[in-house]
């Protein structure tokens, strides 16, 4: 899966339109990131990569790309 997907699976978490994203954003500049959305990603990440992320990786996660970086 190529970044562009990963930003679209984001964006849909997000509940943004698709291309709104890009790697270098600052997450804390979205009204939409909130702990609602964590979960979310969490179970997103779960469903598409198989991986388990806690809260409290999530919570480290600064920018889109650190999102990205979690799911490979």
């Amino acid at each position: 899966m190529d970044v562009k997907e990963k930003l679209a699976l984001i964006e849909e978490c997000m509940e943004l339109d698709e291309g709104t994203l890009k790697p270098e954003d600052m997450l804390e500049e979205y009204e939409e990131w909130d702990s609602v959305t964590a979960l979310s990603i969490i179970a997103m990440v779960d469903e598409h990569f198989h991986k388990t992320l806690s809260g409290d990786i999530l919570k480290n996660a600064k920018t889109v790309s650190d999102i990205i970086a979690l799911m490979e």
